[in-house]
């Protein structure tokens, strides 16, 4: 198979498994999601979506998050890993949105970007899941995936990025970067036994 013939049945095996793929952060809005994101640096979705109905119910727009004090947002998110340092990025991104964009999540990746513990795969999830627009987040599953199916040379992140864009029509990206991602939890985990992974032996038992 060529590279292109990967990336064709990559999308057509991917549609038939997971024709149905839920965010898999819980949120409400643009802005619970954009917390969810940033929380999930380093730490599994499961354990953010255990932790967040309390943040929510306690500051779930930034105009309550400001006026938390960190050690407060940090009591409320102390299960998650990098807790400190999140919690003071979750109070000044609160602030800037406040005083930068009246409370309203910012529609551009620079504006996205600019909020502390915000890095750019944060900004796309929010810019793909939240506003709509194309975009195609990657995160260590995807990273790992696409190098392994020789969709890209795997440097990084940003390589990644770069060459699943050129891959893969624009139109499927906001569905399949999800799509990827609960590929590599359910059949092609980093570690574990990885008999389940039937699209990568799909991939190259011809090549």
């Amino acid at each position: 198979m060529t590279k292109k013939q990967r990336a064709e049945t990559v999308i057509r095996e991917l549609e038939k498994l997971y024709p149905e793929v839920p965010i898999p952060l819980d949120h409400a809005d643009p802005y619970t999601l954009l917390v969810a994101v940033a929380l999930s640096a380093q730490t599994t979705d499961k354990k953010v979506n255990q932790i967040t109905p309390k943040l929510f119910e306690v500051a779930g727009d930034p105009f309550r998050m400001k006026d938390l004090e960190v050690d407060e947002i940090k009591y409320l998110i102390k299960e998650i890993g990098l807790a400190n340092t999140k919690a003071k990025n979750l109070k000044k991104a609160a602030e800037i949105l406040v005083e930068k964009h009246n409370g309203i999540v910012p529609k551009t990746y620079e504006e996205l970007e600019e909020l502390p513990g915000v890095g750019h795969k944060t900004a796309s999830v929010v810019m793909s899941q939240a506003f709509g627009f194309p975009a195609f987040p990657v995160d260590t599953h995807i990273h790992r995936l696409m190098t392994q199916w020789k969709l890209t040379s795997g440097k990084n992140v940003i390589e990644t990025e770069r060459d699943a864009k050129k891959l893969f029509p624009e139109h499927t990206w906001n569905k399949l970067h999800l799509q990827i991602i609960f590929y590599g939890r359910e059949y092609s985990p980093a570690r574990g036994n990885k008999e389940k992974d039937f699209l990568t032996k799909m991939l190259f038992e011809k090549s």
